[in-house]
């Protein structure tokens, strides 16, 4: 019963330890430039884009990526595009493109 009771305990206050410590939620800025881009297909709307590039952010300089993701046929990426990215500064392959910023 001792051992069931202790680990409810651990089950509520891990969430509040790790954002205490600044685990959860924790992102680098930085810039993706696109080095490949899978070919723009002829329908609509969102569609899979391969998208191969480097980032470069505070945390790394020129850490090469590549992910699918699905993408407005309309912003389609072009090779050469910047495009302003959060990423984990722990594992840069975990990014994905930055929300656009608030007007002042």
């Amino acid at each position: 019963m001792l051992l069931l009771l202790i680990g409810a305990i651990v089950l509520l206050a891990a969430p509040w330890i790790m954002r205490r410590r600044g685990i959860s939620g924790e992102q680098a800025r930085g810039t993706l430039l696109v080095t490949g881009v899978s070919p723009r297909p002829d329908a609509t709307g969102e569609q899979f884009v391969t998208i191969t590039g480097v980032i470069n952010g505070p945390t790394v300089n020129e850490h090469v990526v590549y992910q699918q993701m699905a993408v407005d046929v309309d912003n389609w990426p072009t090779m050469g595009s910047l495009f302003p990215v959060v990423y984990s500064p722990k594992n840069p392959d975990n990014w994905r493109f930055a929300p656009p910023e608030p007007p002042a």
